[in-house]
């Protein structure tokens, strides 16, 4: 390779790096601003019932997609959708229950019962 590629290559490493960097300090300072803030800011009462409400919705946007991505033609098979359906059972057992490591445990636990079976 000639040197003005070399250059490039070293140019394009150090973007990605300083990239990454400053990406980096600007979330931590973000989250830091929020922190610092938190004793002094008062938010309001509207905003924080609606704050209750953002950790259920960012975990179903993080699971449900998955529990509803199915791998099979034929509807409700054990291999293809044995997380929809370790999904519901363990949705079952924590509407039942209210217990997260039963929750947990349980899907986990139908889970590879049924990917076991499935053969998968």
């Amino acid at each position: 390779m000639n040197r003005r590629g070399d250059e490039r290559a070293l140019l394009d490493t150090q973007t990605v790096w300083l990239t990454i960097l400053g990406m980096g300090v600007i979330t931590y300072l973000l989250r830091l601003s929020f922190i610092g803030l938190s004793g002094r800011l008062r938010i309001p009462p509207l905003v924080q019932r609606g704050l209750v409400f953002v950790p259920p919705a960012v975990f179903s946007a993080l699971v449900v997609p998955d529990l509803l991505q199915s791998s099979s033609l034929v509807p409700l098979s054990l291999g293809g959708d044995a997380r929809l359906i370790a999904g519901v059972i363990a949705l079952l057992v924590a509407w039942r229950s209210k217990n997260v490591v039963l929750t947990i445990g349980t899907g986990l636990v139908v889970l590879f019962v049924l990917q076991t079976l499935a053969g998968v």
